[in-house]
């Protein structure tokens, strides 16, 4: 198995090759059954903020990361990467809250929620 390092390979004329800007981390989502009781039990015993709630999801904001708590059977669990070129991963869909975005699927069944940069 090859493990990637974050060194610098170097190209032909000597200079550090540049490597991709890395993806941005927007949220986590992960499945509760009631949006409310989750809420009260994340926002009363963790240093986070609510960033947007309606009956189906909610989206919680700590310093270095957002938390998407949602219901099962509206939204899938996944992680979601912002990006510039969300547009060329699919079809972006509008959502309520005003953001763009796309679901597509890992070899491995896992949902992963490209967006549009804002």
């Amino acid at each position: 198995m090859a493990i990637h390092t974050s060194k610098k390979k170097a190209s032909k004329k000597g200079t550090p090759a540049i490597k991709p800007r890395l993806d941005h981390l927007h949220h986590v989502a992960i499945p509760v059954p009631d949006i409310a009781k989750a809420l009260e039990w994340y926002t009363s015993r963790l240093n986070c903020h609510v960033e947007y709630v309606d009956e189906t999801w909610a989206l919680l904001k700590f310093a270095n990361a957002k938390l998407a708590l949602v219901l099962p059977h509206e939204h899938p669990s996944h992680f979601a990467l912002s990006r510039p070129d969300a547009k060329n991963f699919g079809e972006l869909v509008p959502h309520r809250d005003g953001l763009h975005s796309v679901y597509i699927t890992d070899p491995f069944g896992n949902s992963i929620e490209i967006m549009e940069e804002t």
